[in-house]
């Protein structure tokens, strides 16, 4: 299962690449539903990389909007950003605001140390402690305005652009990575909490709705698996030695871009907001991958394929099925992930 992976996300860069238009009324309208009356919808997962398109200096030059490349108009250009923005400042204010509540808590909890040792202050000068940390980290990051690695990373419910078309158009679009198929209610997202990926022995089971008719691509250069330390480190487990998991960092050699297979989806339902999502489809692990523990993989096609994964509805299942198993092959070395 591949529960993250490092994602190109400049999506100046995706559009040009692979001829394709950006639906701007999307990204409007997923930027703008993390804005409540009263604050911030925290479901709504975007990475810093995603969001970077549209902080960058050069969005709103004339030159760029009007080149027809991104399908933006000026009006939904500053909508856009202003969202970001609005995010922004709403998350730092909140995040200021327990940084205080946290501060005052672990103040609190060393006078009452000074006076007596209870189990209490312990805890909440242990918590407090901890909170602050992570909310110093937290506001760094979203003061830093030069992007790193990790900012192109996304975990499954995150956002992520994807490629699909429709026509003779090739459109990029957010998606969330978990795939909700129309028609299912909305608690199958906890229910089965592994529908970021889909297996290739279940295309014509639990997906066979999408496969065939809903194929997207993803643009990604890295991804993570979690495994078992033992067995990454190619051992069998020591007398007594409990099983510990360890998370690995997967980069094909040479290094390379991969477009990943994927199926897709547009959920809606009476009262609740429109929901776009995909799964990334998985094989059998080449021999490297399986070697350390891991038995499954996210599928890279190759870039020959590209049009005809994307317009699969005249095609026959056995000639997707070939697409998907021939792939982009790539050695793929790995490091523990930090």
């Amino acid at each position: 299962m591949c529960y993250s992976a490092q994602v190109s996300q400049a999506l100046r860069n995706l559009a040009r690449r692979y001829g394709a238009d950006i639906d701007s009324r999307m990204f409007d309208a997923l930027l703008a539903g993390r804005l409540t009356e009263d604050g911030i919808d925290n479901s709504i997962k975007i990475s810093k990389a995603l969001e970077a398109n549209f902080l960058d200096p050069g969005f709103l030059d004339p030159g760029f909007l009007d080149s027809g490349t991104l399908g933006l108009d000026g009006t939904t250009g500053y909508n856009i950003r202003a969202s970001v923005n609005t995010y922004h400042e709403r998350l730092t204010r909140k995040c200021e605001a327990e940084l205080f509540t946290q501060r005052k808590r672990q103040a609190d909890a060393r006078r009452k140390l000074q006076e007596k040792t209870t189990k209490k202050a312990l805890e909440d000068e242990r918590i407090a402690t901890g909170k602050i940390a992570a909310l110093l980290v937290r506001l760094a990051d979203l003061r830093r305005t030069e992007l790193n690695g990790e900012d192109h990373r996304i975990f499954p419910f995150w956002y992520a652009p994807v490629i699909v078309q429709e026509g003779t158009r090739r459109i990029i679009r957010p998606m969330r990575y978990h795939c909700r198929p129309a028609g299912m209610p909305a608690t199958l997202d906890r229910r089965f909490e592994g529908l970021y990926n889909a297996r290739k022995d279940s295309l014509g089971g639990f997906w066979k709705d999408l496969f065939g008719t809903h194929h997207a691509l993803m643009v990604v250069s890295s991804f993570y698996e979690n495994v078992a330390l033992h067995c990454a480190e190619r051992r069998e487990l020591r007398p007594a030695e409990r099983p510990q998991n360890v998370v690995l960092h997967f980069n094909p050699q040479p290094a390379q871009d991969m477009l990943i297979a994927c199926l897709w989806s547009r959920w809606s339902e009476p009262g609740a907001r429109e929901l776009l999502s995909f799964a990334a489809i998985t094989d059998d692990p080449p021999p490297e991958i399986a070697a350390v523990g891991h038995d499954r993989c996210i599928i890279a096609l190759q870039e020959k394929y590209l049009e005809d994964w994307l317009t699969p509805r005249n095609r026959s299942a056995s000639e997707l099925l070939q697409m998907l198993s021939d792939p982009q092959r790539s050695y793929f070395e790995h490091r523990i992930a930090a």
